[in-house]
């Protein structure tokens, strides 16, 4: 049974134990949440953590081809999908069809067979039938390099249009995935309960220098390191800055 008060402070003056302390344990620190200047030293330090890590499959066909209308489809085919299986799928596709208007020379049913086995493929069939034609009829057959213009794409939505605007065109924007959504929560720099709250809330706080390259750098950090469920917190670089906000259990 512990000592109460009265004991424990006799204790002291007569030089008895009391409550033992290790020398040699430090007392458990507070983290505080992140703000502008934590992120930035966080990114810092991922940035250089990054080239032991998978890069995310968008930000390899981006890097390689260079191509908007890429970035554009390999977006859509990444929904609902893993990475492995949209870097096969796109590059099945680009080596048949790689630009709207040959796009649009396959009917839908070998255009979802090219892309087969994404998730949803014969929907997402539908929708990039639909953005080729968009993006000849409306667009002259360029992919638009602003968010509002790439948001009236049937199926285009705020991930894909930042991701198209960041990626392919290196103009600020701020992707938000599940990922980042995640993560930004996690650290405390922001408290939103959707992707979209979570990008509004990061134009606010984090400093535009930062906004291109977050995604790409949380979506690896989220897959191999900072993962949903049970984080491998023993691996991390960040853990003891981090506040770990939400995380119940850890590795």
């Amino acid at each position: 049974m512990a000592p109460d008060n009265g004991i424990a402070a006799a204790s002291r003056r007569v030089g008895l134990p009391g409550k033992l302390r290790r020398p040699d344990s430090p007392r458990a620190k507070t983290v505080g949440p992140f703000n502008a200047r934590a992120a930035g030293a966080a990114i810092k330090i991922l940035r250089r953590e990054a080239a032991d890590w998978n890069a995310p499959v968008l930000n390899l066909i981006s890097a390689e081809h260079g191509d908007p209308f890429k970035t554009l489809i390999g977006c859509i085919l990444s929904l609902r999908t893993k990475d492995q299986t949209t870097a096969i799928a796109a590059a099945r596709l680009f080596s048949i069809a790689d630009t709207p208007q040959r796009v649009l020379t396959m009917d839908a049913e070998e255009l979802a067979k090219a892309i087969y086995p994404v998730g949803f493929y014969r929907t997402k069939a539908r929708v990039i039938r639909g953005i080729c034609r968009d993006l000849i009829e409306r667009f002259d057959g360029r992919v638009p390099d602003r968010i509002d213009d790439l948001l009236t794409l049937k199926g285009v939505g705020r991930k894909t249009a930042n991701l198209v605007v960041t990626q392919a065109f290196r103009k600020p924007g701020i992707c938000v995935d599940t990922h980042v959504h995640r993560i930004s929560n996690r650290w405390g720099l922001v408290r939103t309960r959707t992707p979209e709250q979570t990008e509004q809330a990061l134009r606010k706080v984090l400093p535009r220098r930062h906004w291109i390259e977050i995604n790409g750098l949380l979506v690896a950090f989220g897959q191999t390191i900072c993962q949903p469920v049970s984080p491998f917190c023993s691996r991390c670089s960040l853990e003891r800055r981090c506040p770990k906000i939400g995380v119940a259990r850890s590795r």
